[in-house]
């Protein structure tokens, strides 16, 4: 019975601790029954009492507010200890119904208060009335912060971006609220701007492209090309941050609240007058501006710029940069070209303004005079020599030389020789100038064989003796007299019996201006004479010989 009673006992007591010992790892109610050594010594009932650090009641910064016979609400980790003590947090109690409060919050999208604490890696500690989040470096403010060193401890709202109560994450932004509150602000300085208006504002950003300027609470770009009517390079160049400029909205963008500005706009716009100010074909002074690959921006004046094309820039620079042939900030004489007010835009030309080289060169050069030059280039082709104008002209292979082959007398040329020559052609149009090296002193074979024609008998002088002939000259011009021309008689056909320097009177039987050659013959001029003597004195046919009768005839003649 005994027995029973025991088992009783023990079921009623288990019974008794489950029905009245808390649950550990949850928040129980306790009191405050004395404050010792910096701690606060809580009953929190069942008999059982624990000890919680001071600084556990006190928020970040503050001293702790507490005294004997204060309630407050604890988290029980465990119901004892090594010392027979209730394991309790005042901190884990406050980050549980912290924690309760902020997922509310985060459902409902609401704000929560809380203080900045400490720094960490990537940004900020905050706390949320007992609740610690992290506040990354780039939601604490709209711009980047340098010092956040005033921030600290001030109670302020924040917005939840991300909760994880598992990891016990918790992600929160300034930057949204500053943004709300922003863009509540901006909501009532657009809703007081118009397209059009003049409005003063505030230089408060300068980039590359433009300028950003405050009209009050809210911001708008200053696009560099509406600055001023000229062109500008560096939005510094006319303003400086802190200025006050007047200016006109452009455009105001009801969705995202941007808003363009202009300054130009304000000001008279010179085109209005380019039309009558630069008529065609006249010539204006300009300064450069801007130099690109395909040709140089000219100013007329402020606001008015043209453009030089690479291919106006120079008659005889052709495949050079424009950079080689002016430089920024040089003053120039143009000639307007074209003028296109719609899109803004004026033709230049820079050539224009000096005479065409090849025109000049034309007038002061007829062909067949002489001119000296230095050789420029060689090619395949032929020699360009240099000539005054900065132009070229050009020797074919076929005009360096009477007697030799063109591919053969190129070879005795080289860059930057000095070469005289002469015009035989200027074509303007095309812009080519061909000069004549062989035509130099005139054409020999041409003045040699002036009174020369085919049947004439000439005397020429013999040169040299090959085998397959001989070699003669007439008036400087060679000629080679085959062996088979040589004598009518076949016995007589061989050239030793010929010596250099034998005077000879010879038939021309071809004149070659084309190869400059004459074509002689000792053979043709003897048939020649005998036909001439048969028909002075008698035929062949009658019996006498050839000798009898020229024997005959130059008795007659002595």
């Amino acid at each position: 019975m005994a027995d029973t009673t025991m088992e009783e006992f023990e079921a009623l007591l288990q019974e008794s601790f489950e029905m009245d010992t808390p649950n550990e790892g949850s928040v129980v109610k306790g009191k405050v029954i004395a404050i010792e050594a910096g701690q606060a010594i809580i009953d929190v009932g069942y008999k059982m009492e624990g000890r919680v650090d001071l600084k556990e009641f006190a928020n970040p910064g503050e001293a702790a507010e507490i005294a004997v016979g204060d309630e407050v609400e604890v988290f029980l980790r465990s119901a004892e200890n090594a010392r027979g003590e209730a394991v309790i947090s005042r901190e884990m109690a406050r980050r549980e119904e912290a924690w309760d409060r902020l997922e509310k919050a985060y459902a409902d999208e609401e704000r929560v208060e809380g203080a900045i604490f400490g720094r960490v890696k990537g940004g900020f500690t905050v706390d949320l009335g007992g609740a610690v989040a992290f506040l990354p470096g780039s939601q604490v403010d709209v711009r980047p912060v340098r010092d956040a060193g005033p921030l600290m401890g001030l109670k302020q709202p924040f917005q939840v971006l991300k909760m994880d109560r598992r990891r016990g994450n918790i992600v929160v932004s300034r930057r949204a609220i500053l943004e709300e509150s922003r863009a509540e602000q901006r909501a009532e300085v657009i809703g007081n701007l118009t397209e059009g208006q003049a409005v003063d504002g505030v230089v408060k950003n300068i980039t590359e492209y433009g300028a950003f300027v405050d009209l009050g609470g809210v911001d708008g770009l200053l696009h560099v090309t509406d600055m001023a009517w000229r062109r500008v390079n560096h939005p510094s160049e006319i303003l400086t941050i802190g200025e006050t400029v007047k200016v006109q909205v452009i455009k105001i963008n009801k969705e995202t609240h941007r808003i363009s500005l202009g300054m130009k706009q304000l000001q008279d716009d010179p085109w209005d007058l380019v039309a009558a100010k630069y008529p065609l074909s006249s010539v204006h002074k300009g300064r450069v501006t801007n130099i690109t690959d395909y040709g140089a921006f000219v100013e007329l004046e402020p606001g008015v710029e043209g453009l030089v094309h690479v291919s106006e820039m120079s008659w005889t620079k052709k495949n050079v940069h424009p950079g080689k042939i002016v430089s920024t900030s040089q003053e120039v004489d143009v000639m307007v070209l074209e003028i296109d007010g719609a899109k803004r835009r004026v033709s230049l030309g820079l050539k224009q303004t000096q005479r065409n080289p090849w025109e000049v060169f034309a007038e002061t050069h007829p062909e067949g005079t002489e001119v000296e030059g230095e050789v420029k280039n060689i090619t395949e082709f032929g020699l360009f020599i240099g000539l005054p104008g900065e132009i070229d002209g050009m020797v074919h292979l076929s005009d360096l030389s009477w007697d030799e082959r063109g591919e053969e007398a190129i070879q005795s040329y080289h860059k930057n020789d000095v070469v005289q020559a002469v015009v035989s052609e200027v074509d303007v149009e095309k812009e080519r100038i061909s000069l004549s090296i062989k035509a130099l002193g005139g054409d020999k074979f041409a003045d040699a064989v002036g009174g020369v024609k085919r049947g004439s008998i000439v005397t020429c002088e013999v040169t040299a003796i090959e085998d397959g002939g001989i070699e003669v000259a007439y008036e400087g011009m060679k000629s080679f007299i085959r062996r088979s021309d040589l004598s009518r008689d076949r016995a007589e056909q061989r050239p030793e019996r010929f010596n250099v320097g034998d005077k000879l009177d010879v038939r021309v039987t071809n004149i070659d201006s084309k190869t400059r050659r004459l074509g002689l013959s000792i053979k043709a001029r003897e048939i020649a004479e005998e036909k001439e003597a048969v028909a002075q004195y008698g035929s062949s046919d009658s019996g006498a010989s050839l000798g009898d009768i020229l024997g005959a005839a130059l008795n007659t003649d002595e």
